[in-house]
């Protein structure tokens, strides 16, 4: 079975480290910043035995550099919003089919079936941009529900409000995916008492908004949608997998996916099960670039394997997290 077949087969912890395990050297002989800086750290590829073993680059690479297997061509670039002011990160894709089988994969394994579903996106901020692998996956997704009544919506929030409303009564199953702060624009718009529909927010204001919590801006959405919980999706540019959370900021990821927390001061140091620090992401997806990242964001790993978002990292921990970049 090639690497591919085995990374969409997992379903023990020894299958993911062994999967985990052959990517690393793998990405380590054909990535050639990886593999500079794995050289840098004073490692050897022969000494990783353990996924705890294992080097995660940091996710600041995907802005300076090309991170892409030797031979490789990319078939599309993503690439961030960038809405800090700072460069912003490209991830060059040489193989749009290990993308979509993760998502896809990965929707059916939390939500089931595409098809059960009528798919209504409110991502303006995405859309009004070239490179989101997020309007990328949602584009797919609506397609694969193969509903008339699927599809996005930029500015035209009463004819969406109108159209929730039809399909929610009529029984359709439907998944309102959308930027938070197009969320809480319509949510300010329009009141609804939803029994068939899923909400579900990616996260950030993008500038338009003051950023606030997530218990904050959950309340304010399940008032004004009628519904008991927000959910939401964790992905980011960098990544070619996604995690799900149906309730209270709690993510799941698919078996290829898995999060580690390390202390934001000490890059190197991995802290025990639910306590908070920087998050690092496996996504065995992303086979043709680096499957290993330490991101600056925040978060904290439950005993059951879930976790929790709780924030960013401030420049300061950045800085101290990636002196080697």
């Amino acid at each position: 079975m090639d690497l591919q077949s085995k990374i969409f087969s997992i379903k023990t912890d020894e299958e993911f480290q062994n999967c985990a395990i052959e990517t690393f050297r793998k990405q380590h002989k054909n990535v050639k910043v990886y593999a500079k800086y794995v050289s840098l750290l004073g490692m050897s590829p022969e000494s990783v035995d353990s996924v705890e073993k294992i080097p995660f680059l940091p996710i600041q690479f995907f802005k300076s550099h090309n991170v892409l297997g030797d031979n490789q061509l990319p078939e599309v670039t993503f690439s961030s919003s960038g809405t800090t002011g700072t460069e912003t990160s490209r991830h060059l894709v040489s193989n749009l089919s290990l993308y979509k089988e993760s998502f896809t994969r990965s929707f059916k394994l939390f939500y089931g079936n595409p098809e059960d579903y009528c798919i209504l996106a409110l991502l303006p901020s995405y859309m009004e941009r070239e490179g989101s692998s997020l309007i990328y996956m949602v584009e797919e997704l609506v397609q694969q529900s193969n509903n008339p009544n699927s599809g996005f919506f930029l500015n035209q929030l009463a004819d969406l409000a109108r159209l929730l409303e039809k399909l929610d009564s009529s029984g359709q199953k439907v998944i309102l995916i959308g930027v938070s702060f197009a969320l809480l624009d319509l949510a300010e718009k329009f009141s609804f008492q939803l029994k068939n529909t899923i909400v579900m927010e990616t996260g950030g204001m993008k500038g338009r908004r003051k950023e606030m919590v997530r218990e904050e801006l959950h309340g304010i959405l399940c008032k004004s949608f009628g519904v008991s919980s927000i959910h939401s999706e964790y992905g980011m540019t960098e990544l070619l997998s996604q995690a799900y959370s149906s309730g209270k900021g709690t993510f799941r990821c698919p078996p290829w996916m898995q999060i580690r927390i390390r202390d934001p001061y000490d890059p190197f140091s991995c802290l025990a099960d639910c306590k908070s620090g920087a998050i690092n992401v496996i996504d065995l997806a992303n086979q043709n670039s680096c499957s290993f990242i330490q991101t600056d964001d925040l978060g904290r790993l439950n005993t059951d394997g879930s976790f929790e978002v709780l924030g960013r990292m401030d420049n300061a921990q950045i800085r101290g997290c990636n002196l080697l970049v």
